[in-house]
């Protein structure tokens, strides 16, 4: 089927026909509970149903994309921890804590837990039964937390066969499709995740997709009514915080820290939203709250992405000595994460090729591109080779992660900025222009450090030549 005919997510006209439907969700909400209940083997190691409360909402959640609370989580941990203590052969227990450890690890960026994931997904997995969808599934999320998207494509991939007309695989199938890249599977998956569950989660997922392919309207829609229909307050914070994201892409600040704020407001855990409230809080000059914001989230969630955020932040405000420190910060949890196998040479390679080693950078993003070629590895890379001395190499890749055509729909400030710059290099002017201009079009705040040079380099082209004249000064009959 062609991209352009597959159903996109509904226009004004239709949404309040799929809140309806997510709304009518919520009345069997219980029997999804049950749903999952139901996996248990039956006899003496099938545990009691757990009372209706943080518990079970959690039990619900992890097994499904769905955002839960802190608390709540740890609770469930802890139920698990002694549930398969007691009973080892309990396999969909085991399923439960292994998708329960890598949610705490995605929540609070402590990568002991993802080694702690596999072995109970595993150990699930081995268990058989019931207990092998879910394992599966597990396997698939805690994969592409990892950063590992070959993986989670082939976990994802043999529970969604093994079961199609189950939900559960397709959220990951979906993140895994766009970390490789493979735009148009991603938005099969994405429409096959819709017609099975089309309720906020589902519709949080498809937003990511369509925020990927420049479809910021459909993506802004898709959020606001994934908040709407959440359950519960980690839920909606989770999309708060995500519609935030996409606000600040766009270039709006103000409205970016109103959404941030609301998630905090909702759910005082959701920790990428006081990152986002770093970014928009500098952006609108109230630096000294920005950078409260920023070590906030640190201490509670130690992302080696943070660390670079805020590094370069006191990078631009003169301050390179406490920089140093917070990349510093960056390498340690890079090691660390490395360690509990996490891929991490995205994040290192963007920074070794500003602030480090640039050939480094070039050397690491190219295994990376031969590992899962997505269009954030192109613009890591082109950047890098463009910082190695390589213009000619990286306006190829630069190129691909702007470029429609070739999956770089995502209208990104950075990408632009680098596209020119790279093109700057190369003497064109035309094409470096346009992209300078669309980088501070996009998000004139898009970055402390960049944002000037966008700005300087801009200047230093001046104003288009004349109509009709050639920007080489040749005459329009001398080109080919």
């Amino acid at each position: 089927m062609d991209f352009e005919q597959w159903r996109p997510f509904p226009r004004r006209g239709s949404r309040a026909r799929v809140l309806r439907r997510v709304l009518a969700g919520t009345a069997v909400a219980g029997a999804v509970l049950g749903g999952v209940l139901s996996l248990l083997p039956a006899g003496a190691d099938r545990p009691p149903a757990p009372a209706p409360g943080p518990v079970a909402r959690a039990a619900n959640a992890v097994g499904t994309g769905v955002p839960v609370a802190l608390p709540e989580l740890a609770a469930l941990i802890g139920q698990r921890e002694a549930r398969v203590r007691a009973r080892p052969r309990d396999g969909v227990s085991w399923a439960v804590l292994g998708a329960a450890y890598v949610e705490q690890a995605r929540r609070t960026a402590a990568p002991s837990y993802y080694p702690k994931a596999e072995d109970a997904l595993l150990t699930s997995l081995k268990a058989g039964g019931k207990a092998r969808l879910p394992a599966l599934e597990g396997l698939a999320a805690l994969a592409n937390a990892r950063g590992d998207f070959r993986t989670a494509k082939k976990w994802g991939g043999t529970a969604a066969a093994e079961a199609p007309k189950r939900w559960a695989a397709y959220p990951q199938l979906v993140e895994a499709y766009e970390g490789l890249g493979d735009y148009k599977a991603a938005g099969k998956a994405v429409d096959r995740l819709l017609d099975l569950r089309p309720g906020p989660a589902a519709m949080a997922r498809a937003a990511g997709f369509y925020r990927d392919r420049g479809r910021r309207e459909d993506a802004a829609a898709a959020l606001s009514d994934a908040a709407a229909g959440a359950r519960t307050r980690a839920e909606r914070a989770a999309y708060l915080t995500r519609a935030g994201d996409l606000a600040w892409e766009r270039g709006e600040p103000a409205e970016a820290l109103r959404r941030y704020t609301a998630a905090l407001g909702t759910d005082p855990d959701e920790h990428g939203a006081l990152a986002g409230q770093g970014r928009t809080l500098t952006a609108l000059s109230r630096t000294s709250e920005g950078l409260s914001a920023y070590r906030t989230a640190l201490t509670k969630q130690p992302s080696p992405q943070y660390a670079l955020e805020l590094g370069e932040l006191y990078e631009a405000l003169g301050l390179p000595g406490a920089a140093r420190v917070q990349y510093d910060l960056l390498r340690d949890r890079v090691r660390r994460e490395s360690a509990a196998g996490v891929d991490d040479e995205l994040v290192l390679g963007a920074f070794e090729a500003d602030h480090g080693d640039a050939r480094s950078a070039v050397r690491r993003l190219r295994a990376e591109w031969r590992r899962q070629p997505g269009i954030a590895v192109a613009d890591a890379l082109g950047w890098a080779l463009h910082r190695a001395g390589d213009d000619a190499e990286a306006v190829k890749f630069a190129a691909r992660a702007t470029d429609a055509e070739h999956g770089g729909g995502v209208r990104s400030a950075q990408y632009a900025y680098h596209r020119g710059a790279i093109e700057r290099a190369l003497g064109l002017d035309g094409p470096a222009r346009r992209h300078l201009a669309e980088a501070l079009r996009v998000n004139p705040y898009f970055s402390p450090l960049h944002v000037p040079r966008a700005r300087k380099a801009l200047a230093a082209l001046g104003d288009p030549p004349a109509e009709g004249l050639p920007e080489d000064g040749r005459s329009a009959g001398s080109r080919r």
